[in-house]
């Protein structure tokens, strides 16, 4: 509490923050030497392939070349909503752009667009947290973001991360500038079609993309009401204008963020009749559901070795009855019901409509005994072992990281990747209790929303949180710096003292 008035404090937009290269600290570019060489070494020492990665090009292939965004080849090809457009689509530009020169290295040019994106992302953080933190937090945050080993292995694998990072980071800074401005009285309007441009182009490349886009909005909205200057809230029309001024701010964001999804909800609605702004999450209108199976497989999965060795192989591949772990079943007869659903599945690998019914009443039956685990313990679970388990998968160390005496060294590495991650989680959350988050608020409903819609999938993997790493480097260099948000008391007259505030 500040004694002496009832104004409450204010972000002061640190005018004297460098944004030209020219103006940043020499220490910087240590830095940025130092991640540059990171994820060169990465994409020299190639990171394991993905599946999504042919499906993302495949997708763009088509649309480029027979102007169909869709699957498959010649008479089989068909339109989809499987994937949003935007990796495809660089994808398939590099592809054009490149794969004459190299036919078969050509998505090195790809890891490094992803690398120069990726720093820019570090350079985004660094440039909020110096802007709302300090300097010291500023190049903290550069550090942290330049070393992360977990957002810098993307650099080198054709999926969305990278972008992903890139975007939140953009969002973010432009968000903290536009906020600042707002706090002040005024308005930054460049910053606010940026932000919402950052966050268009997150919706674009994921589904959770849109996150980025409710926890900024929300943002704007809540510290637009709280956050005006005192003569303003002196005046008994105050509430009215404070009201309207957020909903101008938030209309203006709204529509930077939400027009560049026309054209792909539109066409979704041309072939398919439905209102589809992002993508299904499992498949498209009219094919076979198989809603049932999967709300059974959350009524047990927590972990990634789950996810590896049942999920990823259901359907399509048979399913070893010993990967099942004892929570997957309640008592000796469910136990019987449930292996005898998964030999019929077995048998032919696909889950008609039948089968799905009856892995859709084993799940009901599940759900009404303990409604407690599924809709709280589990997504807890699922949360928190996607967060903290040691990324094997970028590394491709075995899902089975802990066991010692099979791969020692793998062991060795996956226990110090694990003890890094624990590092970034630990030092975010000690920054947010202590309250030294700047506009935590929009940080921690971000992070809140992620972790709702994480907890509700079935398939947990670790690198659904590589997306928290920007707002965890930001926090963490809070933390590391004992660094409170930069403030400032506005009165009446104009004066303003500038403070730290925790």
């Amino acid at each position: 509490m500040i004694s002496g008035t009832g104004t409450p404090p204010f972000i002061l937009l640190n005018m004297s923050a460098p944004t030209h290269p020219s103006r940043w600290p020499r220490r910087w570019f240590l830095w940025i030497a130092a991640g540059i060489a990171l994820r060169l070494l990465f994409i020299w020492f190639p990171r394991p392939g993905d599946d999504d990665t042919l499906d993302y090009l495949q997708l763009g292939h088509n649309l480029l070349h027979y102007g169909i965004y869709g699957m498959g080849s010649g008479a089989d090809l068909s339109p989809t909503t499987y994937r949003l457009p935007a990796y495809p689509i660089l994808l398939a530009t590099f592809e054009f752009l490149f794969a004459r020169l190299w036919p078969n290295t050509w998505l090195i040019a790809v890891y490094l667009f992803q690398t120069v994106a990726d720093l820019a992302a570090g350079l985004f953080l660094a440039l909020f947290a110096r802007r709302h933190l300090s300097d010291h937090a500023a190049e903290v945050a550069l550090a942290l973001a330049m070393l992360c080993p977990f957002t810098a292995a993307y650099a080198g694998i054709a999926m969305t991360e990278c972008f992903s990072v890139f975007a939140i980071a953009l969002g973010l800074y432009a968000a903290g500038r536009a906020l600042a401005a707002q706090a002040s009285g005024s308005s930054d309007l460049p910053a606010l079609i940026l932000a919402g441009l950052a966050s268009a182009f997150a919706a674009l490349l994921r589904p959770d993309g849109i996150l980025l886009f409710a926890s900024i909005g929300l943002a704007l909205f809540l510290y637009g009401i709280r956050s005006r200057p005192a003569a303003q809230r002196a005046s008994p029309a105050y509430p009215r204008f404070a009201l309207r001024r957020s909903l101008a701010t938030l209309f203006i964001f709204c529509a930077a963020a939400l027009l560049p999804l026309v054209p792909w909800t539109a066409r979704n609605w041309v072939d398919f009749h439905v209102f589809q702004p992002l993508a299904p999450r499992y498949a498209d209108p009219g094919e076979p559901s198989l809603a049932g199976a999967r709300r059974w497989l959350r009524t047990w999965t927590v972990e990634f070795v789950s996810t590896a060795n049942v999920c990823w192989n259901f359907p399509g591949d048979t399913i070893d009855l010993a990967d099942l772990p004892p929570r997957a079943f309640d008592s000796p007869q469910q136990r019987e019901e449930t292996l005898a659903l998964l030999a019929d599945y077995n048998q032919n690998t696909n889950l008609p409509p039948w089968l799905n019914d009856r892995f859709a009443a084993l799940a009901d039956q599940r759900i009404h005994d303990h409604p407690f685990r599924y809709y709280v313990t589990l997504p807890m679970l699922r949360d928190a072992d996607m967060l903290l388990r040691p990324r094997t998968i970028e590394y491709d160390l075995d899902v089975f990281w802990w066991r010692w005496r099979d791969h020692p060294a793998q062991s060795a590495w996956a226990i110090f990747l694990g003890l890094i991650n624990l590092f970034y989680v630990a030092a975010a959350a000690w920054a947010f209790l202590r309250r030294r988050v700047p506009w935590s608020w929009m940080f921690g409903s971000y992070l809140i929303l992620r972790f709702i819609v994480l907890g509700a999938i079935e398939g947990p993997e670790p690198r659904y949180t590589v997306e928290c790493f920007p707002i965890l480097i930001v926090a963490a260099s809070a933390a590391l710096t004992r660094t409170c948000p930069i403030r400032t008391l506005r009165h009446d007259a104009g004066i303003s003292s500038k403070l730290r505030w925790g």
